[in-house]
């Protein structure tokens, strides 16, 4: 089983790093958003503060969408995936690697890329310090909520626009709670209330998401 889902792992990562375009294109967006958010809004450091954590954070889930309607569709449209699910392989798990290989190659680019982009919405560095901690705990739990979405719409054309009307209003508390942490920490105030929060949401969908996924797979296959 280890070495079926290490193979699995290895197989998706190379995917994802030879479809470059794709892989580009959410950090492309992800930059674009927000480098356009001080010239529509104006260049006051105040004002680049206090909206710069929404912008960040809305910007990253917006990005994350982006990428996600790719998670499952090539095994789908090859039949890679139903082998998967002929050979036996438990598909909770196979679907855990799977979301991993997607954060990793997708997310984690935004992440690194979010101190350059404070510095242009003025974050101070306590600020920073609150929305990386956000972005980590906060991000995993984009990719397993958005992925049993996924498993959904993966057999619908044109699901791109029907992934983002389900996982939207699903996203605002996690938007909430970030953005709140970032605060708090603007005004020197503790934020591991909202981390804890966020924390819980990631514990209860690695919980039950991995299931959720599975099941959402196999209805789209029938």
């Amino acid at each position: 089983m280890t070495a079926s889902l290490l193979a699995v792992f290895k197989r998706d990562l190379a995917l994802a790093f030879r479809q470059r375009a794709e892989l580009l294109q959410p950090m492309m967006f992800f930059v674009l958003v927000i480098s356009l958010f001080p010239l529509g809004v104006g260049p006051g450091p105040e004002i680049l503060q206090k909206i710069g954590p929404g912008v960040i954070w809305v910007a990253a889930i917006l990005s994350s969408l982006l990428g996600m309607e790719r998670l499952f569709r090539d095994d789908f449209q090859d039949g890679t995936l139903e082998q998967i699910m002929l050979s036996g392989a438990s598909m909770p798990l196979v679907c855990v690697v799977k979301v991993a290989v997607h954060w990793l190659a997708s997310i984690v680019p935004l992440i690194l890329l979010s101190p350059l982009l404070g510095l242009f919405l003025n974050l101070t560095l306590e600020m920073y310090w609150a929305l990386l901690a956000t972005l980590l705990v906060g991000t995993p739990l984009l990719s397993l909520v958005g992925a049993v979405a996924v498993g959904l719409t993966v057999g619908l054309q044109k699901g791109g626009v029907l992934l983002a009307l389900l996982l939207l209003p699903v996203f605002v508390p996690l938007l909430i709670f970030a953005t709140a942490a970032v605060e708090a920490a603007s005004l020197q105030i503790s934020y591991s209330a909202h981390l804890g929060l966020i924390g819980a949401m990631l514990l209860f969908a690695l919980a039950l998401a991995p299931m959720a996924i599975a099941y959402a797979l196999k209805v789209s296959q029938s």
